[in-house]
Order: structure tokens, then C-alpha cells, then sequence
């Protein structure tokens, strides 16, 4: 009880651990069930071993693991099984949580950019959207395409990821995962995201310096900062101007850098040390975590 009374182990409030175990448990078990039954039966129905690690303590350990990013080997001894359980149990329960999506303020679970664009148009809201970056492992020597991995701006091995936040900060949209080399504007354009604005009417997403070519792309939905019209000896009344005007921009945008930051005081995406491949499910799970935990203190405080 201690690890789910206190917030600070697991980054979550008991309420949001216990909604958690109800929607998440039976999703596990049907799994467990399909995998069964998937392979033919030696033994009779009910045979064999019991799980040592029940599915709350599964469910604790993979919180415990993204919030803090504590090892297999320290969780394994914290809850008395071998490391391979562990590992097991977090690769079960962690693409769970990130196939549920970010929470919004009606209950709605979005999931994908389509159901981002197609929320902000049902809603009449804006959005912000940017790109961050995680270090992760070098790739082995001799692996193909080593080099798509460093990134172009911190030259570190990183995994870049998309963020769509609303104008409060809070998050949308966590995904659109790509190899650090890759350009903001050229994973916005990969995802599709020019698309779908395109096709919305009256939604608005802001976006920093890296996007300038998305606003003619889609007309204006997707607003990024002012071009410098005069390179040289400007005068000193445009000067002014330009200066305002980013700075009007970047103010209603920072508050996607705070959504930003609140992921990664999450220590599984400070720095990602194990496998890449499970990054995209690493985020995911994090950014819908990160939702319910937005959501359940906004409903907290209006209750006040």
C-alpha cells in the first residue's frame, strides 16, 4: 500500500493507480488467455504454475520502471522474483499503456494525429506542437545505417519524437517516432499531420523557427514564426516589429516546452538506456501516464 499511497514512487495518485487496474487488468488477462490458447494444451485447463507476480504488483513495477527508470535487477529484488519476470512483465503491461492514448478533459482517449485534428476542430481549440529529443545507445559497430541516429543538433545518438500539446500545456499527442537525423518539418510532413490540417477547418496549431514551409502547406493552419524580410541593415523600425512579433509567438508557445519538460521528469525518457526499438512504446506510455495525471489534478482542483 505504501507504493501506491505514495506519488512520488510511481508519479501517480492511488485514484489514477486504481482506475489504471481496472481498465488495464482485464485487457492483460485477455491477452494472457489468447496467447494460451494460441498454442495446443499438454496440460489440463488450470495446470501448471501460478503467477508469482500478480498483475497489480506487474502493473507497479512497469510504473515504478518508467517513472524512475530503475533497473530490471533492482526492481527483480524489490519484489522478490527473478530479473527475467520483470522483464517479462514490463514488455506485457507497458504496449498496454501505450495503446490507450492521452486523456482530455471530457474522458475522450485520442490516440492518433487524425483524432488530435479532428478534436481540436470538434472543440474549437488550438494546439502546439514541437519535437524533442532522447538520447539513447550507440548502434553496434558494422550495424547498417549507424549514422541516422545522431542528431543534426546535440550530435548525440537520439530518437526524435512529436509532442502536441494544447495551449495549457498539457498533452495531446506523444508519437511519430523517427531517428534523431531527421528534420522537424520532415517528420511533421511524414506523419501527415499538412494532410490532415488541410482538410480541418478552423484549427490553428502553433510552431516554432523548424516548421517555417508547414503555414503555405496548409494555409495558414499551422503558424510558425515571422520570416527576417531585411538580412542586412534593417531599419530600425522593422527591427522593432520583427522582435514583437517572435516574441508574442514564442510566449504563447512555450507552453508546449513545459508539456515537455513534465515527460521527461519521467527518467525513462531523461536518457533511454535499453532497447530502441521500444522507445515509440516507452513515450506513449509516459505521455497517456502524464494525461491522466493532468487530468485527474485539473478535476481535483475544480472540485475545490
Amino acid at each position: 500500500m505504501a507504493v501506491v499511497s505514495n506519488r512520488r514512487v510511481t508519479g501517480l495518485s492511488a485514484q489514477v493507480i486504481v482506475e489504471l487496474v481496472s481498465e488495464v487488468g482485464p485487457v492483460w488477462l485477455a491477452r494472457q488467455d489468447s496467447r494460451r490458447a494460441a498454442r495446443p494444451r499438454v496440460r489440463a485447463v488450470g495446470a501448471g504454475a501460478r503467477y508469482r507476480l500478480v498483475f497489480i504488483d506487474r502493473l507497479l513495477a512497469t510504473l515504478v520502471h518508467l517513472r524512475h527508470g530503475v533497473t530490471h535487477d533492482v526492481l527483480a529484488a524489490w519484489f522478490g522474483v527473478d530479473r527475467s519476470t520483470i522483464t517479462r512483465a514490463i514488455n506485457e503491461v507497458r504496449p498496454i499503456l501505450a495503446e490507450r492514448g492521452c486523456r482530455v478533459a471530457d474522458g475522450q482517449r485520442l490516440r492518433t494525429l487524425a483524432e488530435v485534428v479532428d478534436h481540436l476542430g470538434a472543440t474549437g481549440s488550438g494546439a502546439i506542437l514541437d519535437a524533442t529529443e532522447v538520447r539513447v545507445r550507440r548502434p553496434a559497430v558494422n550495424t547498417v545505417d549507424r549514422d541516422r541516429f545522431v542528431s543534426g543538433k546535440s550530435r548525440r545518438n537520439a530518437i526524435k519524437t512529436m509532442i502536441v500539446t494544447d495551449l495549457d500545456g498539457r498533452v495531446l499527442f506523444c508519437g511519430a517516432t523517427v531517428p534523431g537525423s531527421v528534420a522537424d518539418i520532415t517528420q511533421a510532413r511524414d506523419s501527415g499531420l499538412p494532410d490532415l490540417m488541410l482538410g480541418a477547418r478552423g484549427v490553428q496549431i502553433l510552431a516554432d523557427a523548424g516548421y517555417q514551409g508547414l503555414g503555405a502547406q496548409t494555409r495558414g493552419a499551422i503558424v510558425t514564426p515571422p520570416h527576417r524580410k531585411f538580412r542586412r541593415n534593417p531599419p530600425a523600425w522593422y527591427e522593432k516589429h520583427y522582435s514583437a512579433q517572435r516574441k508574442a509567438h514564442s510566449s504563447q508557445r512555450i507552453r508546449v516546452e513545459h508539456g515537455i519538460g513534465h515527460l521527461k521528469n519521467w527518467r525513462s525518457l531523461a536518457r533511454h538506456l535499453v532497447r530502441r526499438d521500444t522507445f515509440n512504446h516507452t513515450v506513449r506510455a509516459v505521455a497517456g501516464l502524464l494525461s491522466d495525471h493532468q487530468h485527474s489534478d485539473r478535476a481535483r482542483v475544480a472540485s475545490r
